[in-house]
């Protein structure tokens, strides 16, 4: 599309996908080898607080800087990336116009209504749509997925990659990114996820981002602001630690006897309800579903010992730790052993990274 910049992208080709969050910066690579899909390249690369601030990056140098680390530490030579946008400057929704406008006469009309569907100026969106296809609300219509984000986020993004040496072949949409993994956690959903209503939890730094499928196609997202930054300031409290102390023991377990009565239990708590927050905004807001069939773990704080049995104890409903690549093989280059301890927190990135095999763009 050709509305001031492509938004969603698409293609085949070598691709890195790439999810830039507010702690760490995610790399991953696959190829597609038959019908089985194969991990090549990954690496996970911290980043300094406040690089990136409420989904969008402050600091395009520090972020460009981590992702040649990543790069390097990978062991990558792919150039192209696909990354994401999210946050409250970012817009999804299906509108409909009439059948047979040509894509340029889509485009036309879209920049003339534009007020009606985005809060922003024109000039300073990035937009992208597609059609879907017939509307039900209309026969005379067709459904189309408008995209837009504020310029900037776009362009954050783009001087962070290019600074690391990277094309950014495709700015994708987080949700949208997320829902493309989810075809990889098929094996974790009862049925296949067929006729079944799975939530997905991606609990990251500090926003969690709830997306719900049914018969494996997503009927609602929510984020919340909540995250294992959380528990790091806990720690960081309770013992008396500076937040890049408390952030270390977190990740290398090295905390006092009484952690996981005074502190883990509580955060855990927290999860719990806000899991349970967002799945009753849920029925509230779609009253054909009161029941979910499971919820699939990921995210950072997914990797917590006995997370899934804790959660499924307090709401009652079955849950298991996303894993997207248990039936791909793995490059020794991107060390299966460690990979298999993070791959929770790599949907995103796993989502990006597939699109490389997109053959209508989504």
């Amino acid at each position: 599309m050709s509305i001031v910049q492509s938004l969603l992208g698409g293609g085949d080709q070598a691709l890195i996908g790439l999810d830039i969050s507010s702690s760490a910066v995610k790399l991953l690579e696959l190829s597609r080898r038959g019908e089985k899909f194969h991990v090549e390249t990954y690496a996970v690369e911290p980043l300094p607080a406040n690089a990136v601030t409420d989904k969008q990056i402050t600091d395009p140098k520090v972020v460009g800087e981590a992702v040649m680390r990543a790069l390097s530490r990978a062991g990558t030579r792919t150039k192209n990336a696909a990354v994401a946008v999210a946050g409250a400057s970012v817009i999804s929704k299906v509108i409909q116009l009439p059948k047979g406008l040509s894509e340029d006469d889509m485009e036309e009309q879209i920049k003339v209504e534009a007020d009606q569907y985005i809060p922003y100026p024109i000039e300073e969106v990035s937009i992208d749509f597609e059609v879907l296809g017939d509307s039900e609300k209309a026969k005379d219509n067709v459904d189309v997925l408008l995209a837009a984000c504020r310029k900037e986020q776009v362009e954050q993004r783009a001087a962070a990659l290019e600074i690391a040496g990277l094309k950014p072949k495709i700015v994708d949409i987080e949700s949208y990114a997320l829902e493309n993994a989810c075809q990889f956690l098929q094996h974790q959903m009862p049925d296949r996820g067929v006729r079944r209503t799975v939530a997905i939890v991606d609990v990251g730094a500090t926003t969690t981002s709830v997306l719900i499928l049914h018969d494996l196609k997503t009927v609602y997202t929510r984020d919340q602001n909540f995250g294992g930054r959380q528990l790091t300031e806990d720690i960081m409290r309770h013992y008396g630690m500076s937040l890049d102390e408390a952030g270390k023991a977190k990740k290398f377990g090295n905390l006092p006897d009484d952690y996981q009565t005074e502190v883990l239990t509580h955060f855990i708590s927290d999860m719990a309800q806000q899991i349970d927050r967002s799945l009753q905004f849920f029925f509230s807001s779609a009253s054909q579903y009161n029941t979910i069939d499971q919820i699939i773990l990921a995210g950072g704080s997914a990797h917590i010992a006995g997370i899934d049995a804790a959660i499924q104890d307090r709401l009652r409903i079955p849950t298991v730790v996303a894993k997207p690549f248990a039936g791909m093989s793995v490059s020794s280059k991107a060390k299966p052993a460690v990979l298999a301890k993070e791959e929770a927190s790599l949907l995103i990135a796993c989502g990006l990274a597939y699109r490389a095999f997109d053959e209508v763009p989504k």
